[in-house]
């Protein structure tokens, strides 16, 4: 069994610490928070330590699991793993491009696994939509969120937006050429919305929209490609696979719409997959998945590299924004 200390006990770190407390092959020793009252209310509900000082918890452990807020990330991150630590780190891996490439050298130097919080790679709606997705050459993400005080330290692209950025580079896996993009602060100091356009090497375009301040919740992922349209539903745990078959008169289904492509082409059928989703709790699944790399040696789901590549074009999507207020 594994000991694993949680640092920062805010809404999302209380979360991961009822996660841990159901992997039996985790056993979490310490708490830690800079609200000591909330730390120590916490400690007692859940039946385990609260720590004042983080290095004394870092000695206690074999796991880190970072959750404060992002402005701490290096801080803490690195406390740990110059201290030979595995570390989860929630996202955005940190503030700055800096601290993440010095936590990169630092965690090869240690030689210590290092996940990065990009949960959306666990929600059971995009697992079971991965094998159907090859080469799309036009996404569309919308991330709409009732406003809410917390998170609110970074702009909506760091907060937001960095999980569909991280999901699109996982599916693209091709060089970024081109960033257009455009946001506005409306009750924040930083951008609350945001809409972007991203160009790829290979030719495909990628539309991202994520909003704060929406009246309604939304997370919804649309990717176009050759014979197929895949519609994914991050919030509502479903996904749709839209796509052509050859029709025929032995082979057709009376309820499909029937696309006509011409005389040479032939007929062309409207089918619809749905796949069949379990429903899981990705934070735990998460942890689950960074405790099995550990064990295995294995790299991470989500690695250090992973984050840094998110973090790295969420700033340059940033820097864009702030050229065209200028």
């Amino acid at each position: 069994m594994k000991r694993i200390a949680v640092f920062g006990v805010g809404h999302l770190g209380t979360i991961h610490c009822k996660c841990i407390q159901q992997i039996k092959e985790l056993n979490l020793v310490g708490i830690f928070d800079p609200d000591k009252d909330r730390c120590k209310k916490l400690a007692e509900e859940l039946d385990v330590a609260a720590f004042d000082d983080p290095v004394s918890l870092i000695q206690t452990t074999d796991i880190a699991d970072i959750v404060t807020t992002t402005a701490m990330h290096y801080e803490m991150a690195k406390l740990s793993i110059e201290h030979g630590k595995h570390t989860f780190i929630e996202k955005p891996i940190c503030s700055t491009l800096t601290e993440a490439e010095e936590l990169m050298a630092l965690a090869k130097a240690k030689n210590v696994c290092i996940q990065v919080g990009h949960v959306e790679r666990f929600n059971p709606a995009f697992i079971v939509s991965q094998p159907f997705i090859e080469k799309p050459m036009f996404i569309e993400s919308h991330r709409l969120a009732l406003f809410n005080p917390r998170g609110n330290d970074v702009s909506v692209v760091l907060d937001l937006m960095i999980h569909d950025l991280d999901i699109i580079l996982k599916i693209m896996d091709c060089e970024v050429t081109s960033i257009h993009a455009s946001g506005i602060p409306v009750v924040t100091g930083t951008y609350d919305i945001a809409n972007v356009r991203l160009e790829f090497a290979n030719g495909a375009v990628a539309n991202l929209t994520s909003s704060r301040i929406s009246l309604k919740n939304m997370r919804k992922i649309r990717l176009f490609q050759q014979g197929k349209y895949i519609s994914i539903d991050l919030l509502e745990k479903n996904s749709e696979i839209i796509f052509l078959e050859d029709y025929t008169e032995e082979n057709g289904d009376p309820f499909a719409l029937v696309l006509d492509l011409g005389e040479s082409k032939g007929k062309k059928q409207v089918k619809v997959f749905k796949p069949e989703i379990h429903p899981i709790n990705a934070i735990q699944t998460e942890l689950e998945y960074f405790l099995n790399a550990i064990n295995k040696n294995e790299l991470p789901v989500v690695s250090i590299e992973d984050g840094y590549k998110a973090l790295r074009l969420a700033y340059d999507i940033i820097d864009k924004m702030n050229i065209s207020v200028k």
